[in-house]
């Protein structure tokens, strides 16, 4: 739910010596390793801007609109832009996290703006919505040319890039999924798989640093807007 309890996780993980890792299934996508092998390559040049949004209308949703289970579009889907952001920048941290928004009757956020300012003219920003249907698509605007990941950019199989589009085929496994591209989960199945036959306690892909980072700014966000659980005061 916050900071403190991530680092309880973390720690404890540690002591016990543990495999933990925050299940955030983006990360595992074929287009995300894509997008990552452009950024190495600097197909774009040098990043400056993160443009993302997430936007769906789920403000009924029990999970969404109810402090008592966490709710709050920060941390149901805001997390996604803020691992993008913090995939394209290489888990660095920002020097200052801006937000504003709207807050529900139950005290949780229903929508949020948000910008991440980093080092060298670099920001990151992002917007979260939870009674309209954004573009949902993700950026990396670089020096040379624009990375895109099509919607559902937490779950994309396709990727703009300057030299064209590159598109990913999923699992074909004869099942029906209750969400969309849902089959794509499998993909975090096989890392975690890897991780634990070969004796790690952590994922290079998403790291207990970087997990405690999202943490971190998740918390900035919904506390500058006003957003406290009861966990806040534990």
């Amino acid at each position: 739910m916050n900071v403190r309890e991530t680092r309880e996780l973390l720690e404890y993980a540690k002591q016990k010596k543990l495999f933990l890792m925050e299940a955030i299934w983006s990360r595992f996508f074929p287009a995300y390793k894509q997008l990552r092998d452009e950024l190495k390559a600097k197909s774009i040049g040098d990043v400056i801007q993160v443009l993302v949004s997430f936007g769906v209308p789920i403000d009924q949703v029990d999970r969404l609109k109810l402090k008592e289970l966490g709710g709050g579009t920060i941390l149901d889907i805001g997390i996604y832009c803020i691992q993008f952001s913090s995939y394209v920048f290489n888990g660095e941290k920002p020097l200052k996290v801006i937000s504003g928004g709207h807050v529900n009757a139950n005290g949780v956020d229903e929508s949020t703006s948000t910008t991440l300012i980093y080092s060298g003219g670099r920001t990151a920003t992002f917007v979260t919505n939870s009674h309209v249907t954004l573009p949902n698509e993700a950026f990396a605007v670089g020096t040379k040319g624009t990375l895109k990941l099509a919607s559902p950019f937490w779950s994309s199989t396709v990727l703009q890039t300057p030299s064209g589009v590159k598109e990913f085929k999923l699992p074909e496994v004869g099942k029906e999924f209750n969400y969309l591209n849902s089959v794509g989960l499998s993909f975090q199945c096989n890392e975690v798989r890897r991780c634990i036959q070969n004796g790690l306690t952590e994922s290079p892909i998403i790291s207990h640093q970087e997990t405690l980072l999202i943490a971190e700014i998740m918390e900035s966000v919904r506390k500058q807007l006003g957003v406290e659980y009861p966990q806040d005061h534990q």
